[in-house]
Parts: structure tokens; C-alpha cells; sequence
């Protein structure tokens, strides 16, 4: 018994080429994601966070003239400003990435 539309085994089995190419090419780009960085900062500069694609803080660099003894509270705005930041752009980065492989389907546990 053969399913309408589905052309026999040969679709099927050119299917499972192109879904494990895809996986090939997606385990490929998240590891490549990995050694890609992006940088954000806050204060106008003062605070400046690099994010890897593994969502973690490479570098934070403060400036010694955000360091304000009588103000640590608008340096610790800075640092989580910069640090969010720096963490959407990276999470940008994956999506835009994974995207272009999936032509933008969504794909459940993907990102």
C-alpha cells in the first residue's frame, strides 16, 4: 500500500539525507557559534561586556573613571546593562545563525 504524493522510497530516502545534512550543518554552525563573540557596552563606554555564543562573559572591561566610591550603585547599573546587553546580541547572533540553515522554521529545542 503507498502513500498518495509521497512518490515511493526514493523521497523518503532523500528526505533522510537532507534532514541529517541539516543536522550535520547545525551541530557545524553551534560549534562555530561558540568561538564567535559580540561586545556591548554602557555609560557611554565606561563598561564594555564580550559575550561568547555559549552565552558567557569573555571579557568585562571597566574604566577607572566609572569607579565612583560614593556611586557604586550606578556602576553595578552599568555592569548589568552591559552584561544583558551583550547577552541578547549573543542570543541574536545564534538565532540569525541557526536561521539561516533553517530557512526560518522554527525548530523546537533548537535556541
Amino acid at each position: 500500500m503507498g502513500f498518495k504524493g509521497m512518490g515511493g522510497g526514493g523521497n523518503m530516502s532523500q528526505m533522510l539525507k537532507q534532514a541529517q545534512k541539516l543536522q550535520e550543518d547545525m551541530a557545524r554552525a553551534q560549534e562555530e557559534l561558540k568561538t564567535r563573540t559580540v561586545e556591548a557596552s554602557a555609560g557611554g563606554g565606561v563598561v564594555t561586556v564580550v559575550v561568547s555564543g555559549k552565552l558567557e562573559i569573555e571579557q568585562l572591561t571597566i574604566k577607572p573613571e566609572a569607579v565612583d566610591p560614593e556611586d557604586v550603585e550606578m556602576l553595578e547599573d552599568m555592569v548589568k546593562v552591559a552584561v544583558n546587553e551583550g547577552l541578547r546580541k549573543a542570543q541574536e547572533m545564534a538565532s540569525l545563525e541557526m536561521a539561516k540553515l533553517t530557512g526560518g522554521l522554527k525548530i523546537p529545542g533548537l535556541l
